[in-house]
């Protein structure tokens, strides 16, 4: 039913690009063209930063699968002026990543389960406007296995905590080193139903550590991402903000997407495993912001099976705090 929906809902919402539903960022976007041209020489500052912190234990409690990660971006450009450029290469978004991917029990882990896999990533992205659709796209250097470090750090904050860490059992399981160059494109279009909701379908493709083509949508109810820059996390698809203005009060965001997978490097084809026929996420959230910059996000996410053998699917947490005194 999700997928039957999100893919009908993309097919119908992407051509629609009618005067009435474009929100004024998007208006703005069209209508940049000498801004950034002009200002090409001029020497880039860091505009934006944002990050999120996601993990299971602010969701379902557990410790397992998605089990936890970080995603930052800054964002370098020459101004901000509340709408995407139209220039490829103008904002420049420095994206960084780790993530620990886990069996079900650390301990002993089951027979046909995910295995134990901590990844590091760094990229470049640009962010720009095309044809009335807002484009995202870059490449990063993923970087996998025991020489990141993460299971390690993950046995010390286990040890600290006094929780389970990951036995000999799991660590020698775990997906081995390796390197792959990750390509991401991601196609948007904004479209303002109302003076506080806004609707925004898109389509993404990922080739690197998982290949893949998703569609979705994110629904926004306030004024989080009006003439903002908002990034996609890699694992629940939240956007969260890095380049923001100075709204105060609250938005909320639903949103939800498909995906068919054709590989992952998390999920070998050669360790036996077989992947979910397609990856669905539904995800809900609520942006907040008062006064002297003190802002903060907590968002949910439901995460579909991903692989014949997961039992069943799970619900992570996402939180982000600016707590500026």
């Amino acid at each position: 039913m999700l997928r039957s929906f999100l893919v009908g809902l993309l097919a119908f919402a992407m051509p629609l690009i009618p005067a009435a539903f474009a929100d004024d960022a998007t208006q703005s976007a069209t209508n940049a063209d000498v801004v950034f041209p002009e200002d090409a020489h001029k020497k880039r500052t860091r505009i934006g930063y944002g990050r999120l912190i996601t993990n299971d234990f602010f969701g379902d409690g557990e410790d397992r699968w998605r089990t936890g990660g970080v995603q930052t971006s800054r964002v370098w450009g020459p101004h901000w002026d509340g709408a995407l450029p139209r220039q490829i290469g103008a904002l420049i978004e420095l994206r960084l990543g780790a993530e620990v991917l886990a069996p079900a029990n650390l301990v002993t882990p089951g027979a046909g389960d995910r295995p134990y896999a901590g990844a590091l990533s760094a990229g470049l992205h640009t962010h720009y406007g095309w044809n009335a659709l807002e484009v995202s796209m870059g490449a990063d250097l993923v970087f996998v296995g025991p020489d990141t470090g993460l299971l390690d750090l993950q046995s010390g904050l286990h040890d600290l905590l006094g929780v389970r860490e990951p036995s000999a059992a799991t660590e020698a399981g775990q997906i081995q080193n390796t390197i792959r160059p990750t390509v991401v494109v991601e196609l948007g279009k904004t479209h303002k139903l109302s003076d506080s909701v806004a609707l925004r379908p898109f389509i993404e493709g990922r080739a690197g550590d998982e290949t893949l083509l998703r569609a979705g949508f994110d629904l926004a109810f306030g004024q989080v991402g009006r003439g903002e820059l908002m990034t996609r996390d890699k694992v629940t698809g939240h956007l969260y903000r890095t380049i923001r203005s100075d709204w105060t009060g609250y938005s909320f965001v639903l949103g939800a997407d498909v995906a068919h997978v054709a590989d992952s490097i998390y999920l070998p084809e050669s360790g036996g495993f077989a992947l979910s026929d397609s990856r669905e996420r539904v995800r809900a959230g609520v942006h907040w912001q008062g006064e002297s910059g003190r802002a903060g996000f907590y968002g949910l996410t439901w995460l579909g099976k991903e692989f014949e053998g997961q039992e069943e699917s799970q619900v992570i947490g996402s939180i982000r705090f600016n707590l500026e005194f």
